[in-house]
């Protein structure tokens, strides 16, 4: 399942935070689309199935729907704040190819 790091997390909860939901958990999800054949997809989500894979990092519950959970195996969710690079990554091992804006992979 998809690893998420420390400051990913605390970024994820601080959002969360603002939103002042208790239900919602970060829904991480591979979709068919993108320069390079598949994009990521997360947003917030407050409906589950109980075909979801959930796991718990730093506070925030993080759910996979099972076709993408086989995408992201042994993939790390990111957060980086600097000026070279602001944002969420996914570094994703799964990746043969990746395009240049970073946001698909094949």
């Amino acid at each position: 399942m998809l690893t998420v790091t420390d400051s990913a997390a605390s970024k994820v909860k601080q959002l969360l935070s603002e939103e002042d939901d208790e239900a919602l958990a970060l829904r991480v999800a591979v979709r068919p689309g993108g320069c390079s054949g598949f994009s990521y997809e997360m947003f917030f989500d407050g409906e589950f199935t109980k075909e979801d894979q959930s796991t718990e990092h730093g506070g925030v519950k993080v759910v996979v729907d099972t076709a993408s959970a086989q995408l992201l195996v042994g993939a790390t969710l990111d957060y980086k704040d600097g000026l070279q690079e602001t944002g969420f990554s996914i570094d994703n091992p799964n990746a043969q190819r990746t395009c240049g804006c970073g946001q698909s992979f094949s």
